[in-house]
């Protein structure tokens, strides 16, 4: 089969070259994948893998060959599929668990895109535990996540406020579910009582003075790439904490809850640009530029 494989030898480390077909274990299907999707640090996290190394997460295929017990889809189903490794390939062997069939009326681009951020927003919500009434903060809401992470606190019952660089984004995000759209967090109406957290650094330190009492703060992200300093104190004689998140595995229910919502309405979805394999270092370039899209849609056929 076909692969993106790591090298030191082209500017995004990276060349579409034949390699040996991967054989799935009793408990994997064979999936014939149709299209994954890129952010930028999947290139940085390309580069961290050995010399011939197949990258990437998540992706979209056909069933081509079914589990050796049963359990899984039949051959023919569309699945979305997400773990680490092994994505960016004409061919992928995927445990049961870590897929989900794409309804028919879901895009499957669209299917790819959610896949991450879907994912992440969701189990973070969930680490919060009740949110029916209560203020949720999500920062960096005009991305991935927040794009997800504010359509699923509503439907958990928050009253979700978004936090912006700026307010370009504000209508969508209205419309998405949330309340209250802000470039700064001196703005908010009330003091949130949970936070997701995609931004990091000093905002991060800022949510946490604001954070009522018995608040959380879940960092799923953290793209200001910059560190976050705690004033002397400012962590002590306070009940509020920060946890770190870590997504975990066993993928497929949380897939298929995601994906169920897009087919009956209830989750918008999010597009990516769409591009193919063959051009790579143009979608590495796209993906550094100025006016860079969210995720990129990358076809393999």
């Amino acid at each position: 089969m076909q692969a993106l494989i790591t090298t030191p030898q082209t500017p995004t480390g990276l060349r579409l070259d034949e390699v040996p077909d991967p054989t799935p274990g009793t408990d994997e299907v064979l999936v014939e994948i149709e299209l994954f999707t890129v952010v930028a640090d999947h290139f940085a996290h390309a580069a961290t893998l050995p010399t011939g190394s197949v990258p990437g997460f998540d992706a979209v295929g056909t069933v081509v060959r079914g589990t050796g017990d049963g359990s899984g889809p039949a051959v023919g189903t569309r699945v979305a599929t997400l773990l680490t490794g092994n994505a960016w390939a004409g061919l992928r062997a995927v445990p049961a668990g870590e897929l989900a069939t794409v309804p028919e009326e879901v895009d499957p681009g669209q299917a790819g895109v959610m896949l991450i951020p879907g994912v992440s927003a969701l189990r973070a919500i969930r680490r919060l535990g009740a949110l029916t009434g209560k203020r949720l903060l999500i920062t960096g809401a005009a991305g991935a996540v927040g794009h997800f992470a504010i359509q699923l606190g509503r439907l958990a019952g928050a009253e979700v406020t978004a936090s912006v660089r700026d307010l370009g984004a504000r209508d969508r995000l209205r419309a998405l579910g949330a309340i209250e759209v802000v470039t700064s967090l001196a703005d908010l109406s009330a003091p949130p009582h949970d936070v997701i957290d995609t931004v990091g650094g000093p905002l991060l330190a800022e949510a946490f003075d604001l954070l009522a009492e018995g608040g959380v703060i879940q960092q799923v992200g953290a793209g200001s790439g910059q560190p976050t300093t705690f004033a002397p104190y400012q962590l002590i004689g306070r009940r509020r904490r920060i946890e770190s998140f870590y997504a975990g595995d066993g993928f497929g229910p949380d897939l298929a809850y995601l994906l169920d919502l897009m087919a009956t309405g209830r989750l918008m979805p999010l597009d990516g640009e769409r591009a193919d394999w063959h051009d790579i270092e143009a979608v590495a370039q796209r993906l550094n530029a100025a006016d860079t899209p969210r995720r990129m849609v990358v076809a393999t056929r």
